[in-house]
């Protein structure tokens, strides 16, 4: 019987950039990690959902090397008084991660939020 190796997909992601980093289990260990600026040139590019793909597909590869089959995923946001949707490359780079052959466990969402923090830097009326 092979044994699986797990690790957990942390995905932040907000209207600027993309940032993966692949742990293990207990978080404390980086295996990988990768960031929209490491893919492509364009800064208007790095949180767009190819590059996001792009991340995911060069990831899989070096967990592959390093013999983890299966990941759990925590999707994050800004977050706090920020935006609490995460940004277009979250759900491309989950998409990504299945359609290159690595097992998904728990897609969580870990966004940060506040009980009623700082205030929010707008105006009052918006």
């Amino acid at each position: 019987m092979v044994s699986e190796k797990w690790g957990v997909a942390h995905i932040y992601s907000s209207f600027n950039n993309t940032l993966i980093t692949v742990t293990d289990l207990t978080g404390s260990e980086t295996i990988a990690k990768i960031s929209g600026g490491m893919v492509t040139k364009a800064a208007r590019e790095e949180s767009s959902p190819y590059t996001a793909m792009q991340m995911a597909t060069q990831l899989a590869d070096k967990l592959r090397d390093k013999g983890v089959t299966g990941i759990h995923i925590k999707v994050r946001a800004p977050g706090g008084n920020m935006q609490r949707s995460p940004g277009p490359g979250a759900q491309a780079a989950i998409r990504a991660f299945a359609r290159a052959g690595i097992k998904i466990g728990r897609i969580e969402d870990v966004t940060p939020i506040p009980h009623d923090g700082t205030k929010a830097k707008k105006g009052r009326r918006v």
